[in-house]
């Protein structure tokens, strides 16, 4: 679309047609939580609250980074009832037994461009000490890498984020997360009629 273009569409209908929107910038977060009462409204709202996002909406997503995902510090204020796109690792136990949590990532690059091409993540939780979970993370993101990007990637730049207790109280829950909060628009076609 020209510049001209832009400049005469007052008064005119039409469309913005944009691609799928892609996760930008996201900081990373971690928190326990135990109640005696329950689970939803107890240990997991308050390890949502540890981690400084109880206020948000949580969606999670499937373990894939764009190339453009850059780490942030977490900021100062979320906006209450917002939508928290995330990729979580969370592990709900009961009393006397341990909650680990774990997410692992890394990044691909081109063997031949050396450019950034995106990430792997790999989310893992159960009764597991650190130590073990570590081991798994780490297998399953070589399994991931190994079958279906080493061909034509390097996967560098590993990042482990872990978050383990055994709770004092009826239920406990832990959880690490890659939160999301903004996103780019890739616009793919402007339709304007007459």
């Amino acid at each position: 679309m020209e510049k001209e273009d832009i400049l005469h569409v007052e008064g005119r209908l039409g469309e913005l047609i944009i691609g799928n929107r892609i996760p930008k910038d996201y900081f990373v977060t971690k928190g326990t939580g135990q109640s005696d009462l329950t689970v939803h409204a107890g240990s997991y709202h308050l390890a949502l609250k540890a981690a400084g996002v109880e206020m948000c909406n949580i969606m999670t997503y499937s373990s894939i980074l764009p190339g453009i995902a850059k780490e942030i510090q977490k900021p100062e204020k979320l906006v209450h009832g917002s939508v928290m796109e995330s990729i979580f690792a969370v592990c709900t136990v009961e009393k006397g037994e341990r909650a680990t949590a774990g997410i692992i990532y890394g990044w691909l690059y081109h063997k031949k461009t050396h450019q950034k091409y995106g990430g792997l993540v790999c989310e893992l939780y159960g009764d597991h000490s650190i130590q073990e979970i570590e081991g798994r993370l780490h297998a399953s993101l070589e399994e991931l890498y190994t079958n279906g990007y080493s061909d034509d990637f390097n996967l560098t730049d590993r990042r482990v984020i872990t978050e383990s207790f055994v709770p004092e109280k009826k239920f406990g829950t832990a959880l690490v997360a890659l939160c999301f909060v903004n996103y780019h628009y890739p616009i793919l076609r402007v339709n304007l009629t007459a």
